[in-house]
């Protein structure tokens, strides 16, 4: 594993690198999706290969790429590192996706080492913020700050497949500058860890005490150790038919077929 690097001034919980991020737009998704989704070709990923579906109604056809697709079915995916432009890509996501109704589920998969911690409080935030019940499901990992979005779910929706990585940690920060300055900033990274224990403490249901001597150093578990300390309810090697029947969307009524 290699430290993540730190701009100065920022705080981070992430110490693992995955694949740089890059730009990846797909047109067809903007004009598909409006706002959503020209802010998720905005600051999409960049793959080296990213599918596109293309549907056939009675309207005519459609194209869209697949993260775009997803979403139409209330599909919210988090891959990589947790960044500023992560953040504002997934809460514009969750805000579309409660507007458009505010009772159905959404799902968010994550597969993330964690990242800067603001950004994770940003999305956080929207996902206690907004009316839609949130259900959450790991893939991969869900290390740092993505473990604490992964117990953010609604209660009984945390899920996590069986071969995940699930970690929690203390957050780290990098700053350089005077010492009253130096000072400053080491206090307000502790104000951000006891915030983050009362988090996990929240929707985990163990102690802030616990959390806290957990969390003092990489901390990992399997997701059978991870429903038992609280941060999942359920680990599922299949998705329920529940799962399914949630993410059905109405828009494909008069879809005649789809291909990719």
């Amino acid at each position: 594993m290699a430290m993540a690097m730190l701009k100065r001034g920022s705080i981070s919980t992430s110490r693992l690198l995955s694949s740089a991020a890059g730009r990846g737009p797909a047109a067809a998704a903007a004009a598909a999706l409006g706002p959503a989704g020209a802010a998720a070709a905005a600051a999409r990923r960049s793959y080296s290969l990213i599918p596109m579906v293309i549907e056939h109604s009675s309207r005519g056809e459609r194209a869209y790429d697949i993260f775009s697709r997803l979403l139409k079915e209330r599909i919210v995916c988090i891959n990589g590192p947790i960044s500023d432009d992560t953040a504002h890509v997934v809460v514009a996501q969750l805000l579309f996706l409660e507007s458009e109704n505010p009772s159905k589920p959404i799902h968010m998969y994550l597969n993330s080492p964690g990242g800067a911690v603001t950004a994770g409080l940003a999305i956080y935030d929207t996902m206690q913020y907004i009316k839609s019940p949130i259900n959450t499901i790991c893939l991969g990992q869900a290390a740092s700050m993505g473990s604490l979005l992964l117990s953010a779910g609604a209660k009984g929706e945390r899920r996590s497949l069986p071969n995940a990585t699930i970690m929690i940690h203390q957050p780290s920060g990098g700053y350089s500058g005077q010492a009253k300055d130096m000072t400053i900033h080491t206090k307000q990274i502790i104000r951000v860890w006891d915030s983050l224990n009362a988090l996990y403490a929240k929707h985990t249901g163990q102690s802030v005490d616990v959390i806290q001597k957990n969390m003092d150093r990489d901390y990992f578990m399997t997701p059978g150790e991870a429903k038992e300390f609280g941060i999942i309810d359920e680990v599922i090697d299949q998705r329920p038919i529940a799962l399914v029947t949630d993410a059905v969307g109405h828009e494909g009524k008069d879809t005649d077929k789809s291909s990719s």
